[in-house]
């Protein structure tokens, strides 16, 4: 079902250096936008918002540098490229990152604090239903070794929460969540981030 609000289809970028990439590719293109994968500087050239998935974000800062796409992404970024960011790609953006390695750098562009892994190890992942701001029914979550948002600014909306803390932030055309919405088979909240691009 396409829920494209234009006649012409978004173009949108997946980061596809490590992680769980290819289920933001697949949701993305089941709404009808146009998907590149983005591991070079020139895949960012056209495009209307791009994805930062979850994968292990420590590696991702490494492989950003070793790429050569930290710098035209942070300025692409700088520039207001809307952005669906979940679980490590929340980690990449965060203003202040807690439990960081000291050779781990984030974008900065997101008006909160993360602790990494807060939820628990790969054996502590579990799921659970949210009640999301502006959906009519829960949204089953999938949390994997998943950051918690433990302080946010006064620009940043929270959506939805679990167990008090923010799991799901929108600041400007940024949407970040610390949970897996490409893995529960429901992509409301990409089709909601296509029609604000």
């Amino acid at each position: 079902m396409n829920t494209v609000r234009s006649q012409v289809a978004p173009v949108i970028g997946v980061l596809a250096l490590q992680g769980a990439f290819r289920a933001h590719s697949e949701a993305f293109e089941a709404l009808g936008a146009v998907v590149r994968e983005v591991r070079t500087a020139p895949d960012l050239h056209g495009l209307d918002g791009i994805a930062l998935p979850g994968g292990e974000s420590t590696t991702m800062s490494k492989l950003l540098d070793s790429s050569g796409l930290r710098q035209p992404l942070s300025e692409a970024l700088d520039r207001g490229l809307p952005v669906f960011a979940t679980c490590a790609g929340l980690i990449l953006l965060a203003g202040a990152v807690l439990d960081g390695r000291p050779d781990q750098t984030s974008f900065a562009c997101l008006d909160v604090t993360v602790r990494r892994n807060a939820y628990g190890r790969q054996v502590d992942s579990f799921e659970t239903d949210l009640r999301i701001e502006g959906l009519d029914t829960p949204f089953h979550a999938v949390f994997i070794r998943a950051p918690v948002i433990v302080e946010h600014g006064v620009g940043v909306q929270v959506l939805a929460r679990h167990d008090g803390h923010p799991v799901l932030v929108r600041q400007g055309a940024t949407m970040a969540m610390s949970f897996h919405p490409e893995l529960a088979g429901d992509h409301r909240l990409h089709a909601r981030f296509l029609l604000e691009v």
